[in-house]
């Protein structure tokens, strides 16, 4: 018998699917409105949003098209000296999700791959996180400051949030969602800035904005299958 393919969409609920279109079309209308341009930050943007959507529910699709999103954001990055977001989505964020993509395949709750385990995180882990949390800011912050990196502050606490929320998503814990949420309202300033200069990034601002709304509903979504699991 032939194999079906896996379609991930068809997990969606409802909610889930208003929420995807409606990130969607936010981003790509806010693509056209700000100019010519930036074609790449549209793709990037709704590769995003269409990832977070899969992450919310705990599908390992979401994590595989993170790694593509990374990528994609390493460069936009790289255009515009945001060189703790290139070093942080190429060096960190990538290959968080890509490990992450292996441990989630491993961890399935029930045997079913679209929904992933999710996990209780110790004491001694979160002493752990706090204390691996505190070093890659400390060492970014100089690392960016020799590289003359644009808004090193701004920089340095996005650093910090992302490598936060990447660590709790490997590690499958639902408290990722809020600090993604974080790591988007500094993105979410980033790319205001650069949109002032060029209205064409204007899309970036509305792809965090829908990147919040995603992932504050990954962190409701994610508490209420973690009690359903146990």
């Amino acid at each position: 018998m032939k194999r079906k393919l896996y379609n991930p969409f068809r997990f969606l609920s409802r909610f889930e699917w208003g929420l995807w279109i409606l990130s969607m079309l936010v981003v790509t209308v806010s693509f056209f409105l700000g100019g010519e341009g930036g074609l790449l930050s549209l793709i990037a943007s709704l590769l995003g949003v269409t990832a977070l959507i899969f992450v919310a529910k705990g599908d390992v699709t979401g994590q595989a098209l993170t790694v593509v999103f990374s990528i994609l954001y390493a460069v936009i990055s790289w255009d515009l000296h945001y060189y703790g977001e290139m070093i942080t989505y190429l060096c960190m964020s990538a290959p968080i999700a890509a490990f992450s993509v292996v441990s989630w395949l491993r961890h399935p709750y029930a045997k079913d791959r679209s929904e992933v385990k999710m996990e209780h995180l110790t004491g001694g882990e979160v002493a752990l996180t706090a204390i691996l949390t505190a070093a890659v800011t400390f060492a970014f912050y100089w690392i960016l400051r020799a590289l003359g990196n644009a808004e090193l502050l701004v920089s340095t606490l996005s650093v910090t949030t992302s490598f936060l929320a990447s660590y709790l998503l490997f590690r499958r814990s639902p408290y990722y969602a809020l600090a993604y949420a974080g790591n988007d309202v500094v993105l979410i300033v980033l790319w205001v800035i650069a949109a002032i200069e060029d209205p064409s990034y204007f899309s970036m601002v509305a792809c965090f904005s829908m990147f919040l709304c995603n992932d504050l509903y990954g962190f409701f979504n994610w508490f209420r299958v973690r009690k359903r699991q146990n």
